[in-house]
């Protein structure tokens, strides 16, 4: 299978999660990708998500709930470990539908509310740092 070449950030859809056009950083340094939720309650093995970012408006705060989550470690650039809920959804590029996993993380205080990491990456995607949002200019009229 061919790569396709994607820029430094981009635009793109989360239908499982009812969001779209979502501002999203392509990361390498980063092994998980990594979504912005704002409110995260585990109850009766059933984990309670929402999505709400003042900083980002198509984040439109609808609770989605998860039955199929697990728990991860993920270890941040300055070293620091911290335990993280993991999810699986569907994201588009290049309006092609693929299985991503994301580790839940508070990110208001972030630029991009979304981190993809190079877990997602491999064997699809070379990454060209000069460009920004191939796929979101490629799906549009």
């Amino acid at each position: 299978m061919k790569k396709k070449t994607i820029g430094r950030v981009d635009k793109i859809d989360f239908p499982t999660l009812d969001l779209y056009n979502i501002d999203v950083k392509i990361d390498t340094g980063a092994y998980t990708s990594a979504i912005h939720c704002s409110q995260i309650v585990e109850k009766d093995n059933m984990l309670f998500c929402t999505f709400h970012s003042e900083g980002h408006a198509n984040f439109n705060s609808i609770e989605i709930i998860f039955d199929d989550y697990s728990r991860t470690d993920v270890k941040s650039s300055n070293g620091f470990k911290e335990n993280r809920f993991k999810i699986k959804s569907d994201v588009i590029f290049f309006g092609k539908t693929y299985k991503i996993n994301l580790t839940l993380s508070t990110r208001d205080d972030m630029k991009f509310p979304v981190l993809i990491g190079r877990q997602f990456l491999s064997k699809k995607f070379l990454v060209d740092v000069d460009l920004q949002n191939l796929s979101f200019n490629a799906t549009q009229p």
